[in-house]
């Protein structure tokens, strides 16, 4: 069923937030799930990662498929920094995924990423923030830039979305131009296509924003909408040869799961 907040693709947050008031009020963050896989798409693709999933979006897109964890009656957990951090060190991987729902949503995320980075036994943390492209970026990207003047020990990164026309109208124009100026080597900023006319919409905007020189391009298929070949073809063609195809590795390996993988 579609949440009554629905408008147009675009969610009401605050009111999403509410929920999740008494969590928030506790400085614990709404858990959808937590589990170990393998990355299945951006710069750590294929690598091994504990993947905490925040619920809540402030976005409906067309082809989500972790709609699930994005309805406002979805069960959450509350867990603590501490008790994030005892669960990734339990996970024995040094590779973290952030991701949701929309994680810059969570009020204490910077604290939680602070605190990641500052792991030092047995291995430094590589984080990654996985984020659909709407919130403000600039305040994590300043963390990032004060923990390596710190010394801190992780890396974090930053995949972020820029959402196509498949994705909805309202959500395509809802992207924030100013996030894309805070990225750089580590980071990677994906397309999800569903038509050429995405294709098309991906080569423009990267331009625009100067993205080719600035971090990595991915060029991922909606499932089932447009076969990977199309956008190999589209990117030999024109000659695009610093963006990625990417195809999502998870459903692939495990076609019939929604949740865990």
């Amino acid at each position: 069923m579609v949440p009554e907040e629905e408008n147009d693709g675009l969610l009401d947050a605050e009111r999403h937030q509410a929920r999740h008031t008494i969590a928030a009020r506790a400085q614990l963050f709404p858990v959808a799930e937590k589990f170990v896989s393998l990355n299945g798409e951006g710069l750590a693709s294929g690598r091994p990662a504990a993947f905490i999933r925040f619920a809540g979006c402030n976005m409906w897109c067309t082809y989500c498929d972790t709609r699930w964890a994005n309805h406002p009656l979805v069960e959450v957990e509350g867990w603590s920094v501490p008790q994030l951090l005892a669960w990734v060190a339990e996970t024995g991987v040094s590779c973290v995924t952030l991701t949701g729902g929309e994680p810059l949503l969570q009020p204490y995320l910077p604290d939680l990423v602070q605190a990641l980075l500052s792991v030092e036994s047995p291995r430094p943390l590589r984080v990654e923030i996985e984020t659909n492209g709407s919130r403000d970026l600039g305040p994590m990207a300043h963390l990032r830039e004060a923990a390596a003047e710190a010394g801190l020990p992780g890396s974090l990164h930053f995949t972020v979305d820029w959402k196509t026309p498949t994705a909805g109208e309202a959500v395509s124009a809802a992207m924030r131009r100013e996030n894309y100026d805070v990225l750089d080597e580590r980071d990677a900023v994906k397309f999800v296509v569903g038509s050429e006319e995405d294709l098309v919409f991906m080569e423009r905007m990267a331009d625009e924003a100067g993205l080719w020189d600035r971090c990595t391009v991915l060029a991922s298929p909606v499932w089932g909408a447009l076969e990977p070949a199309a956008i190999a073809a589209y990117l030999i063609e024109r000659g695009l040869d610093r963006a990625r195809l990417q195809l999502q590795l998870h459903k692939i390996i495990w076609p019939n799961e929604s949740r865990g993988v």
